[in-house]
């Protein structure tokens, strides 16, 4: 019903657009100077050539352009179109002119250049008008679908980075219960905190950067509970976060790397930092470090599900709107992202 509507709208839209335009074509078609003087010619033989640009002209517009030059039969086209001239050229010249002026013009063909002279600025604009609205309506609906096929992009990467975290931290619940660890109740409630976030909070296409750090937080209280007493973890965010908005769980996703990176390869003096900033015109800059052992498989670091997707919603989210870099040196792994946010 909704898109049947907007047809409607279209149509009735494009039927007065192509009304006004006939009325000031005409105005200027009539407009003539004679002996000095300007005036309005209206008389009938003038508006039954006009009717008979405007007949071959509309004859163009909606049906040689949407079935022959939008189908790419350009060799056919162009030849029905000087068909369709060549007939304009002939009622004007052998009837409208023989029935208005038999004794002058009627009585003598003046030629195919003085007869085109006549019809092709008249039918020239209004099948141009024709064809550029439709250029631009053509535009349009590309820029919608380019916005549908994003938004369906962005969900599907969204719906899998979710159950990636999921699987990594059921793993270690599953550890840790095993092991009849006193600890698995408080992994079971960040846990369902995260999840509940996950779940209810990120169906939007932004959220608030407060309700993102709070998550974040909840995040790293629950990935440090794997660590026991093997490493630090450190995470400092702003405290002027309430007037902005963010893309859900882009930040989480790099935090995740860092700790599933640092635990598979050592198995003490773990450090982790992740450091979030946000300066008074909204540009967020976050960082998150991460030393690693130098004998581990650290050509595998940059990979993964998260990182490979997050990446591809920084540049569907934030095109021309962020900075990401990835550095490794000195055994230490480290991600930098500015962000605009929107207020």
């Amino acid at each position: 019903m909704r898109i049947q509507k907007l047809k409607t709208n279209n149509l009735l839209l494009e039927i007065l657009f192509q009304l006004a335009l006939a009325i000031i074509v005409f105005i200027f078609y009539a407009f003539e100077r004679k002996h000095g003087q300007r005036s309005f010619n209206l008389e009938p033989a003038k508006i039954a050539c006009f009717i008979n640009y405007l007949v071959a002209a509309y004859f163009i517009n909606y049906y040689l352009l949407p079935k022959f030059l939008y189908r790419k039969k350009y060799l056919l086209f162009s030849l029905l179109v000087l068909f369709v001239i060549t007939c304009v050229i002939f009622i004007e010249e052998g009837i409208i002119e023989r029935i208005y002026f038999p004794e002058t013009k009627g009585s003598h063909f003046p030629g195919i250049f003085i007869g085109l002279t006549d019809a092709l600025p008249t039918i020239t604009i209004i099948a141009g008008f024709k064809f550029a609205w439709d250029a631009l309506r053509k535009q349009k609906e590309l820029e919608q679908l380019k916005l549908a096929v994003n938004e369906s992009e962005l969900q599907f990467l969204k719906s899998q980075i979710n159950p990636h975290f999921l699987f990594n931290n059921l793993n270690n619940l599953y550890a840790y219960a095993l092991e009849k660890s006193s600890k698995t109740p408080d992994i079971i409630l960040e846990l369902s905190a995260v999840l509940r976030y996950m779940l209810y909070e990120c169906q939007a296409a932004y959220v608030s950067l407060e309700k993102e750090m709070i998550h974040l937080e909840n995040f790293v209280n629950l990935s440090k509970l794997q660590f026991e007493e093997r490493g630090t973890v450190h995470f400092t965010k702003p405290s002027n976060s309430t007037h902005y908005n963010i893309a859900p769980l882009i930040l989480s996703v790099f935090v995740e790397n860092a700790f599933k990176h640092s635990a598979a390869s050592q198995t003490d003096n773990i450090n982790i930092a992740t450091s979030i900033e946000l300066s008074d015109s909204g540009e967020l800059l976050f960082t998150c470090e991460n030393n690693f052992s130098v004998q581990s498989n650290t050509n595998s670091l940059p990979q993964g599900i998260g990182l490979e997707n997050v990446k591809k919603r920084l540049t569907l989210i934030y095109p021309n709107a962020h900075a990401l870099t990835i550095n490794t040196e000195n055994n230490i792994y480290k991600v930098t992202l500015t962000l605009n946010l929107k207020n």
